[in-house]
């Protein structure tokens, strides 16, 4: 794809919705592999790994959630930066909730028009147009969303997401999903994997971020990110977000 052709947006044609909505009625959530067009894939890839300024996103226990945009975040002096880290650790450490990782707030940046060209403006409009709601329906069954929310993430070494089920009193969040833009052979070593838990904390279901899967689950459920390892030589880029009731 030509790296002007910032507005194609194209589904796999081939997916099988009836099925894949068999799959997800069983359990509540699926992982959808090659839910993209390749062309589409590789080029919403491309503009996370090469054209996203990224800010930093955490929470540290009952502080937060906190949020800088690129420039600010650019500004962190080094050992600022490691506070944050230290503190978040520190606070899941005692049991707390908390997060780290890069984000591009889409939906904040589109309404600001942070930069109107930027491909990711056109990106969340696709998220909310009917090809991609439709998908959502069909395979969920939840035939009321109508709009869908969207971040950018990038998980480095480092980041992660303890364990929380997506539930929020202002926004009516019906379906969460995940679609994972990081590269091809992102080994399992390196962690990053979206996982789910049953009522005693066991992890039920681990789902690596296989580049081109579509995550659907059904809110509430309670699932993480998990810590991506040091050694890791790439970030987990995604695109996350919910599809929401009016």
């Amino acid at each position: 794809m030509n790296s002007d052709q910032n507005a194609g947006f194209q589904l796999n044609a081939d997916l099988d919705l009836a099925d894949l909505a068999k799959q997800f009625k069983a359990r509540g959530r699926i992982q959808i592999r090659n839910a993209l067009n390749i062309d589409t894939a590789e080029y919403y890839r491309s503009v996370l790994q090469t054209r996203t300024n990224w800010g930093l996103a955490w929470q540290i226990g009952a502080e937060g959630p906190q949020a800088l945009r690129f420039a600010e975040t650019q500004a962190l002096s080094d050992s600022e930066r490691q506070m944050i880290y230290d503190k978040a650790g520190e606070a899941v450490g005692n049991g707390e909730y908390g997060f780290i990782y890069e984000q591009y707030a889409m939906l904040t940046a589109y309404l600001e028009q942070w930069d109107p060209a930027h491909p990711l403006n056109r990106l969340l409009e696709h998220l909310n147009d009917q090809p991609f709601l439709n998908l959502i329906r069909q395979v969920t069954g939840v035939q009321s969303v109508i709009k869908a929310e969207a971040q950018a993430t990038c998980f480095r070494p480092g980041h992660f997401l303890t364990e929380h089920d997506d539930l929020h009193s202002r926004d009516p969040r019906r379906v969460a999903y995940v679609l994972n833009l990081t590269v091809p052979d992102w080994k399992s070593e390196w962690g990053g994997f979206l996982n789910f838990f049953d009522e005693y904390g066991n992890i039920e279901a681990g789902v690596r971020p296989m580049f081109n899967s579509l995550n659907l689950f059904l809110v509430p459920q309670r699932h993480s990110v998990s810590y991506v390892a040091p050694f890791a030589p790439v970030g987990r880029y995604a695109i996350t977000g919910w599809a929401m009731d009016p």
